[in-house]
């Protein structure tokens, strides 16, 4: 027959099961609390749920924000990019003791995160491949819940001019309009351009749509000569290139 242990020990003391569910964060000793270890160890010490337990400040009548962080994250398989795709609805109907502020709070840091990872992209660099191109559109709109269609405008030499966004949508798609596409081009003297979209499903094989469009572009793109050298599709860690696939 199996042991099913009572009792744990915690800085030296001798608790039940019952009472070491309802301690808080101030019972842990120092160096386990998140921001005393954050302020003592530094923040590569704390793992991701102790990172989050700092956010939302407190727990629940029974259980401590750390406890309350851990069950957020197993809840989205302990994956950030998962976490990040989060509404405030979401948490707050998924999670009890997660209000609307504290739901607020966790969705705004995740995109404080994004935005960073945005800016660290956008160092105007030289685009040679379709691998570079994924790399700096993916942390903008990679982990997106609704599509968004973006150009990349480009100079003789591949360097990126000027990233724009035309379009936003839904679950199923954007609207694109060609003549703003070229007209943009023409605005900022672009030699060539990128197509870049995302598929919030994941699936990067291109639809029917977005082979469409990426032929109507292609064209518009002949006669204005600024050619259409490549159209990404983007999913959370993956990417499907038209050029590589010899689709342009």
């Amino acid at each position: 027959m199996p042991i099913i242990c009572k009792f744990i020990s915690l800085n030296g003391k001798t608790l039940t099961m019952a009472q070491y569910s309802k301690l808080t964060i101030k019972d842990l000793a120092v160096e386990d609390r998140p921001r005393e270890k954050l302020l003592h160890k530094g923040m590569a010490s704390l793992s991701d749920a102790e990172l989050l337990a700092i956010l939302i400040g407190s727990g629940s009548r029974k259980e401590s924000a750390v406890d309350l962080a851990r069950k957020i994250m197993a809840g989205f398989n302990n994956n950030l990019n998962e976490l990040g795709k989060a509404e405030v609805n979401e948490l707050t109907g998924r999670f009890h003791g997660i209000g609307e502020a504290k739901a607020v709070t966790i969705v705004a840091a995740m995109e404080l995160g994004r935005r960073r990872r945005l800016e660290e992209s956008l160092e105007k660099p030289t685009i040679r491949s379709s691998t570079d191109a994924f790399n700096i559109m993916n942390p903008l709109i990679g982990d997106l819940p609704h599509e968004e269609f973006w150009i990349l405008m480009l100079s003789r030499s591949n360097r990126l001019i000027h990233q724009y966004n035309l379009s936003k949508g839904g679950m199923t798609g954007t609207v694109i309009d060609v003549r703003m596409v070229m007209k943009r081009a023409l605005e900022t003297r672009a030699s060539s351009l990128i197509l870049v979209h995302n598929h919030p499903s994941g699936n990067i094989r291109p639809s029917d749509a977005d082979i469409r469009i990426t032929e109507k572009l292609r064209d518009a793109g002949k006669i204005m000569e600024v050619p259409v050298i490549d159209h990404i599709i983007v999913t959370d860690n993956s990417y499907f290139s038209f050029a590589d696939e010899n689709l342009l």
